[in-house]
């Protein structure tokens, strides 16, 4: 099977899974209004629990012995990485920026990405921690 043959189901279902992701994504922004204050709390609520299930994902998948090769691609790749939207941030920040709201825009700036770091770390400890009682 050659190479290019191989990586289409990869493709697929990273496809598949950015269709699911990003109609998630709408939907949980869509729940969460900015509510007229200009601060992106759906946005960052959205990274932020992107980023926590990306820790569950991983630490789960990792303790798979023998996961399906389109499992971290469809789930991980697709569904998470359509979900979560670190362009949005991008933009976000530029708009407050735009906005001259410069205190604003460089505290989401650093906020963000602080907060989806430790949302990545509490994700995986938390489900290692549960998958280390259930084996005790």
């Amino acid at each position: 099977m050659s190479r290019v043959r191989r990586q289409l189901p990869v493709l697929a279902v990273i496809a598949a899974g950015g269709v699911l992701g990003a109609l998630a994504r709408h939907g949980a922004a869509s729940l969460q209004p900015d509510a007229g204050t200009g601060w992106p709390w759906a946005i960052l609520a959205v990274n932020v629990s992107g980023c926590l299930l990306i820790g569950v994902l991983m630490a789960v998948l990792l303790g798979l012995t023998a996961p399906h090769r389109l499992l971290r691609p469809f789930l991980g790749i697709g569904v998470l990485g359509g979900y979560t939207t670190f362009s949005t941030y991008a933009v976000d920040t530029q708009r407050l920026l735009v906005e001259g709201r410069y205190a604003a825009a460089v505290t989401y700036f650093l906020v963000t990405p602080v907060l989806a770091l430790l949302a990545v770390w509490l994700g995986t400890a938390a489900t290692r921690a549960v998958r280390g009682r259930r084996r005790a």
